[in-house]
């Protein structure tokens, strides 16, 4: 079996965080969102080859990251993409790689901006058990928070209805972005496009899927994170630090605060600052500040301000205090 890690996007609800950098290498507690899947795939035996698709624009920073990191099974598929505009869909984008990289096996399909708590073993040893395609999902809880999901209707974990972003959800159990595409699955990508149908979100082929043959879904109870947006970022690096803080030992902090759910990085410099809910990248500079629910990225030189859901690019300055 083979797997993919879908690394293709550009991440602009996060901009400026990831208009520089692919949202899958945001820090989360001693790792990254990414390294967790590739440190599970690393160790997964029934994982022969993982690909990971991105695009050109940050094929670079993967292939660097890659060779820092001392995996063995990943590599780069990249597609033909620089820009949001020339997007293939991530449906469209797999079935390229499918065929770029003749892949005629079993495979797994993982979005790398995923965090979840289940194992990718125990996802897997549950899809040995079905003759189909298998998908996890997650109860969001909520109606209002399942309409940004596809939703899936069960019936003893076989799926006898999905329905991507439907406005009114007929429940609250959503697929995640975890799929085991049996090979003769992935042999209907081409004619699902031919089709006309919706080359995008992944959830459209499913729900076309389900349609034709039998799709069982893995579900779990534990924690999930889709790492879409600034709530949702801080919400999985405060799971991540499990209610407490992370200063790193070449921070400075003069008569700072840092206080729960909060990450700063190596070489900032905190002086008269509150921190909470936050991530602060390295080799910042705050004074006078108060720091809420916010990123701020590296570089960033601020003096006398306070921020509530904001998110700051790099290197940008604010002068106050002592910061000119």
């Amino acid at each position: 079996m083979r797997a993919v890690v879908l690394a293709g996007g550009y991440a602009t609800r996060l901009w400026p965080i990831t208009r520089h950098r692919p949202k899958m290498f945001l820090p989360l507690g001693e790792t990254t969102v990414i390294d967790r899947i590739y440190a599970e795939l690393e160790t997964e035996d029934r994982i022969d080859e993982v690909y990971v698709s991105t695009n050109e624009r940050f094929a670079h920073d993967f292939e660097a990251h890659l060779t820092d990191s001392g995996y063995e099974k990943p590599r780069l598929s990249v597609e033909e993409t620089h820009a949001e505009d020339e997007k293939l869909g991530v449906v469209g984008a797999l079935a390229q790689l499918v065929e770029r990289e003749d892949v005629d096996d079993d495979l797994l399909v993982i979005a790398g901006d995923n965090v979840f708590d289940f194992a990718i073993g125990d996802f897997l040893e549950y899809d040995e058990q079905n003759a189909g395609p298998t998908i996890a999902a997650y109860d969001v809880g909520s109606p209002e928070r399942a309409t940004a999901y596809g939703v899936v209707d069960l019936e003893d974990d076989r799926v006898v209805d999905f329905q991507e972003k439907p406005d009114d959800p007929p429940g609250t159990r959503v697929s995640i972005g975890c799929y085991a595409f049996p090979s003769e699955a992935l042999g209907l990508l081409p004619t699902y496009l031919e089709d006309g149908n919706d080359p995008d979100e992944p959830g459209w082929f499913v729900q076309w899927l389900q349609s034709r043959e039998s799709t069982y879904a893995y579900t779990f109870e534990g924690d999930w994170f889709d790492i879409g947006t600034r709530e949702s970022y801080l919400d999985a690096v405060a799971w991540s630090l499990d209610g407490e803080s992370r200063v790193d030992d070449t921070a400075s902090l003069e008569n700072a605060t840092v206080g729960d759910d909060a990450h700063v990085m190596a070489d900032a410099t905190l002086v008269d600052t509150e921190v909470e809910r936050a991530v602060i990248f390295p080799d910042v500079q705050l004074e006078g500040a108060t720091v809420q629910r916010s990123i701020v990225d590296e570089g960033a030189r601020l003096g006398d301000v306070d921020l509530h859901d904001a998110m700051i690019g790099a290197y940008t300055r604010i002068p106050g205090g002592s910061i000119e």
